[in-house]
């Protein structure tokens, strides 16, 4: 099955060639550029783009704040037991609009060194992304623990780095991933503390008063909401996750 696939692909890529040659129109032109890089034609840029945002969910996944806000939203539904309120698509949009707040610097200065000039032919296509590739390593270089770097780079066979531009994609990528994890877990288990203790306190009084067949979480639930809303939760919530990503 994997083959087939792998085939069609290649059917599905050659077919344009053929129809290309037939009408004596090339697919792929390459001019040489006023800065030294290349110019390509249309047709390539265009699939370029495709593949571009058919890798824009792990792009979100794996370099920006996504993960962490997610991961952390999760854990505070769980901790507050209302299992699925807010709904998935709540979460999700919450943490989509708040990661776009959060990497608002980060995509404006990608996009006024790498894009426009792009766009504006002042510069090449590898030379764009080089530029805009600049302001996501600094953001994962200052969330990312050193620890989760020298494991990766050992596990990919490297000695050692003299300077952070050095740091390839291949070890920075995981090593941010892992280090937003356990970000997210130790923010996720300071939440849980406070929401646990209330569970502690009332299963324990029901079962001095004998009430041992009612279930905790079904009476502890409107407590942990009412602390919850009185504390102003969400908005300390969403404040302690933009506030984190903070140098």
């Amino acid at each position: 099955m994997k083959y087939g696939r792998w085939l069609l692909g290649a059917v599905l890529l050659l077919t344009p060639l053929a129809l290309s040659a037939q009408n004596a129109i090339p697919l792929l032109t390459v001019e040489p550029a006023a800065d030294g890089g290349s110019n390509y034609s249309v047709s390539l840029q265009i699939l370029l783009l495709m593949t571009v945002l058919t890798m824009l969910p792990a792009v979100l996944l794996a370099m920006t704040s996504f993960t962490r806000i997610v991961v952390v939203l999760a854990i505070l539904r769980q901790a507050l037991g209302t299992a699925q309120t807010p709904s998935n698509q709540i979460i999700l949009g919450l943490a989509l609009f708040l990661t776009f707040f959060i990497m608002g610097p980060v995509l404006q200065q990608a996009y006024d060194e790498g894009l426009q000039p792009y766009v504006d032919g002042d510069i090449g296509f590898e030379t764009a992304l080089e530029r805009a590739e600049v302001p996501f390593r600094s953001f994962m270089l200052d969330q990312v623990r050193e620890a989760d770097l020298i494991m990766f780079s050992e596990l990919g066979g490297y000695s050692g780095f003299q300077s952070d531009d050095e740091i390839p994609l291949t070890v920075l990528l995981p090593a941010f991933v892992t280090s937003e994890l356990k970000t997210a877990f130790q923010i996720g288990f300071l939440i849980f503390i406070p929401f646990l203790v209330i569970d502690l306190v009332v299963a324990s009084v029901l079962m001095s008063m004998g009430m041992m067949m009612l279930s905790p979480m079904l009476i502890s639930l409107p407590f942990k909401i009412m602390l919850f809303v009185l504390i102003d939760g969400w908005s300390l919530i969403v404040g302690t996750l933009a506030t984190s990503f903070a140098v």
